[in-house]
């Protein structure tokens, strides 16, 4: 485990470096009924954590619930209803497939709003 987590900061320091990120968007975690799973997903969100956190950069967070929201319109939307509206949004001719694919697209996606909701307060919009 500890070598995949140290795979996973190397790789995410690798493609900052190739394209640096102004935001980052990381999905607050849902307990689940795997623990073990969860346990493997909290460690990589650590990781990420600390990546953003040498970057100088406060990710957002948005719980999955906000993620369906922003992608959906609504909070308790269906994978495939999550799935239909990122394909849309992003213009894709088919869904993004796996799942967590069409997941991490619609956390981007959020992060992406939510950072330009941020500006425009920022400017008194």
């Amino acid at each position: 485990m500890t070598r995949r987590l140290s795979l996973l900061y190397d790789e995410l320091r690798q493609k900052a470096d190739e394209f640096p990120p102004d935001i980052v968007a990381i999905e607050k975690l849902f307990f689940g009924r795997n623990v073990t799973t969860a346990e493997m997903v909290w460690q990589a969100r650590g990781v990420v954590l600390l990546f953003t956190a040498h970057l100088g950069i406060e990710p957002y967070e948005p719980k999955p619930a906000e993620v369906k929201m922003a992608v959906c319109g609504n909070g308790t939307a269906e994978k495939g209803q999550v799935q239909g509206m990122v394909a849309h949004l992003l213009g894709l001719s088919k869904r993004p497939s796996p799942d967590d694919a069409a997941d991490a697209l619609a956390i981007a996606i959020t992060g992406l709003s939510l950072a330009s909701f941020d500006r425009n307060l920022m400017r008194g919009y």
